[in-house]
């Protein structure tokens, strides 16, 4: 990643989704006038957050040690795969106090003392999912949209059980088939999100496409405007010494009569 890419990557995702669309076009024009045709294309190619993920990538551009206590704790919840119940509640309950510190601290930074419920949500959400997902915790910071963990093992969105159930139904699959049975889906996953990347990408490319016809039939129209504002002028300076010509004529002939009698 280029310095060029890596600054306008930090200043969008970093600034208010707002006027993202807007200025992604300005980083793509100074791109292309730096001579970096690569960069203004990867420029172009990157999505406008929602609000929620916004939130989230704001705050980790705003406190570098937020991935550090995220990471931490879920090598911590790793390592305990294995561990007694006592422990993961512990652990568990150490996850729910630091999402929740970390999802008032996301607000605040972000100017939002009292958003709506759902937007509050889906950032606790986030910040769960960050915790139990390597590839959503690589992504903060350049977040598109909320993230939810939908993952077997322990899962961020459910307490620990307070006593773990001793006798497994016979019917129940066996931990390679479920682990099996979840690689399948996230392969099917993988595919449907690179195939809507594409779709998105390919609909940056007709909307920048677009703003640049837009801007050009936008000089084109000033341009003509200002022909006609010109023309219009002259026309009314030509009118002018029409009838100051007009008045001489018609002054001259009667001159002329009054000399002939």
């Amino acid at each position: 990643m280029t310095d060029l890419l890596a600054d306008a990557v930090a200043e969008l995702y970093a600034a208010d989704p707002d006027g993202f669309t807007e200025r992604r076009q300005e980083l793509i024009a100074s791109a292309r006038e730096a001579g970096e045709p690569a960069a203004a294309k990867r420029i172009a190619a990157l999505r406008k957050p929602t609000r929620s993920a916004w939130v989230v990538n704001r705050l980790v551009h705003q406190d570098p040690e937020v991935r550090a206590r995220l990471d931490e704790l879920s090598t911590d919840l790793r390592a305990a795969g294995s561990a007694d119940g006592t422990r993961i509640r512990e652990l568990t309950a150490a996850r729910g106090r630091l999402v929740d510190e970390l999802t008032r601290q996301a607000l605040q930074v972000s100017d939002l003392p009292a958003p709506p419920a759902a937007l509050r949500e889906e950032v606790s959400a986030t910040l769960d999912a960050a915790i139990a997902d390597p590839e959503v915790a690589a992504n903060l910071g350049t977040l598109v949209r909320a993230a939810h963990w939908a993952g077997f093992g322990l899962d961020p969105m459910t307490p620990w059980p307070s006593q773990p159930p001793t006798v497994k139904p016979p019917e129940a699959p066996s931990i390679p088939e479920m682990a099996e049975a979840a690689a399948e889906r996230d392969r099917r996953r993988q595919e449907k999100i690179q195939t809507a990347e594409r779709t998105v990408a390919e609909a940056d490319q007709a909307a920048e496409s677009a703003n640049l016809a837009e801007q050009h039939l936008e000089d084109a129209v000033r341009r003509l405007e200002a022909e006609l504002a010109d023309a219009r002028q002259r026309l009314a300076e030509a009118r002018r010494r029409s009838y100051r010509a007009e008045s001489r004529q018609r002054r001259a002939k009667a001159e002329l009569a009054r000399l002939r009698e």
